[in-house]
This record gives structure tokens, sequence and C-alpha cells, in this order.
């Protein structure tokens, strides 16, 4: 398991290079060109730049999350062929630095949703919170007007300008059905997988979040049986997953630890992160502490070592700890914890291997 670390950019982000550095075991920075729209092709020089801030710290730059898909790509429009051209561009070019998987998602409008990005738990900490009623009685305007109520902070995937069009976004979309959704992604991936090939980068969607239908929009990548035909699309290792605990488990009854064994050689990367998931369907994210939350996070960690996991894994979304003033569910503290926490799990595992072994 190769321990990786979200980072949104000098000046976009609160957490710094030399503080990610002191946290044991992690060696690359999970990154992206947050500042473009989708669909625009990555210029190289900008690439290059952040390539050189995370040599300075011995960085690799192994993951890209996310380079994002245009709607027109979503939609299935005419226009798509050009979006996916200077999607194949893009993956050429961070080819030429080194990538090695490309993270993205394929949800409709919206990425992750929550009702709260601050919800007060009882230690006084505060985390992200969906309150699935609430989902269902807010009008998409409202959302958006909560998820950017800060503008010292953009959340990925709720870009202010592209969401400026919400209306237009809802009536391009009117009648969408999960099949054409995922006849849309078919197209995109046989486009897309033969070159991920020859520049040897394995593309890995992730899983809707939540993962359910939102104001009548379809969701295509929610349960074991969705991945199962997603990876069947096109029967290829660069056709991968990002298995994101959290998402998957606000689902509950699925089997987190029987899809790592089932996709073992489909997963480049895992995000691994607890939540609580409430028996009315509301869910918030935890601790990574097993106890924590629902998620079995012990059985997870455990089923990556069975099949000796050698892809990247990130703590996924921490709490706001310690009057930590920073991008929600992204600060330095509770996933610095969450790290250590996974690799105490994980050297556990090694030591008994280890005693067995002798």
């Amino acid at each position: 398991m190769r321990m990786v670390f979200r980072w949104f950019g000098t000046g976009n982000d609160t957490v710094t290079l030399p503080q990610i550095r002191q946290i044991p075991g992690v060696e690359g920075i999970v990154w992206a060109l947050h500042h473009l729209p989708a669909g625009e092709e990555w210029p190289q020089e900008e690439i290059e730049k952040i390539k050189n801030q995370a040599d300075a710290f011995g960085f690799h730059l192994d993951v890209v999350e996310s380079v994002n898909i245009h709607d027109d790509i979503k939609l299935g429009l005419p226009s798509r062929d050009l979006y996916i051209d200077r999607y194949i561009r893009t993956i050429r070019k961070l080819a030429a630095v080194g990538v090695k998987t490309i993270c993205y998602n394929f949800m409709p409008i919206f990425d992750w949703v929550r009702t709260d990005l601050h919800k007060r738990m009882e230690d006084g900490s505060t985390a992200m919170f969906l309150d699935k009623q609430a989902l269902e009685g807010i009008q998409p305007e409202e959302l958006i007007r909560r998820i950017n109520e800060n503008p010292a902070f953009s959340m990925p995937g709720w870009e202010p300008e592209r969401l400026a069009h919400i209306s237009q976004m809802f009536e391009a979309y009117r009648g969408m059905t999960a099949d054409r959704l995922r006849d849309n992604l078919r197209y995109f991936l046989e486009r897309v997988i033969p070159v991920a090939e020859e520049c040897d980068i394995r593309m890995a969607i992730h899983p809707d979040d939540p993962p359910w239908p939102l104001f009548g929009l379809p969701r295509i990548v929610n349960s074991r049986d969705s991945i199962r035909r997603i990876l069947k699309l096109v029967d290829s290792p660069y056709n991968g997953l990002t298995l994101c605990t959290g998402s998957l488990s606000a689902n509950r009854g699925e089997d987190i630890v029987g899809m790592i064994h089932e996709f073992a050689d489909r997963i480049p990367f895992v995000h691994i992160r607890n939540i609580k998931v409430y028996d009315n369907g509301d869910f918030i994210e935890t601790s990574h502490r097993m106890r924590d939350g629902t998620v079995d996070i012990c059985g997870v960690v455990k089923a990556l070592h069975d099949i000796q996991f050698k892809g990247y894994a990130r703590p996924d979304h921490g709490r706001q700890i310690w009057d930590e003033h920073c991008r929600p569910g992204y600060g330095l503290y509770d996933r610095a914890m969450g790290i250590m926490y996974l690799w105490g799990i994980w050297d556990s595992l090694e030591q008994t291997r280890g005693s067995g072994s002798q």
C-alpha cells in the first residue's frame, strides 16, 4: 500500500508540503489543476510547475484527482469528441511527468453532496453531514449556496462558474436515464482506454457520493453490480475503480471487503474513509477509528493486505479538529491521525504475517 495525501496547491490549501512531509509513510501528493474548468486541456507548463514543487520535497505525482469530464461527454452531445480529444492530450502530458493513475467521476451536474459542511459532533469537532430527508426537500440553488458559502475554500466539484448555469444544465439532462449515461461512459472509455494503455496510466472511476439518484439525475456507480457492469464496458486493467469506502458504505449492506477481493486487479486507488450511517439514511463523516463509524475499516485494510495491494491509498475526508481553519474535510490534523491509524493496522498485519512465516 502506497500512502498519498490530497493537496490542492500553493495558495489554495491551508496544508503545506513541508507539513505533509512530516506525516510518516506519505510518499506522494494527490493533485490536480483545480482552477481549470472541466473540458480544458491542461497546459504542460502548469503541470511541470506542480512537479517541481513536489520534487522539492521528495513527493511523486503518480495520482491525479481529478481530470474532470465535461458535461457534453456525459450528455453524449456531438461536441463530446472535441472534449475527449482534449482529455486524451492531457493524458499524454500527464504521462510525461510520471502520472500512473487518474481518478475521475461520471456524476451528472453535481459531484459529491452534503447538506452541512460543519455539523457539530459531541466532542466539539465538526464534520460533513448528509441529511437525507432534507436533501429530498431542498432546491438545487440552495444546496449550491450552502456548499459555496465560504469563498475562501472552493470545494472540488462545486465550481461556482459552472453551477451558475444550473437551470440550463438541468434542462440539458432532462430525460437522461442510467442506461443512456452508461452508454455515454462506454463511448468515453472506448476512446480513452487505448491511450491510457499506451501511456501506462490507469483510469479509476470514483463511486457516486451519495450512491443514489439526486434531483432526478441518474447515478451509475453506486453498488457492486453497477461496478461490475462498468468494468466490463471496456475489459482492460486500465479501466479501473477508485474504491471509496465512504461513498459505497452509505448504501448499507454493500460488502466493501468483498469488493476489494473481487475487483483486486482493477483497483489502482483507494479512498479510506469512515462514516456513521443512521437508520434513516443520514450519515456523517467520523474519525478513521473503526468503532466511531459504520465502515469496517479494519476489514478493509486487512483485505488490502490480503491481496498484497500495491496501489495508492489516501485518508479521505477528515473532521475539523483543534480549531483548524481549513477546507471542510481536508484539514491536516484528522487526516494525519487517520494515516497513522491505517498504518497501525497495516503494521500489525505485517507483524502477524512475519511471525506466522517463522
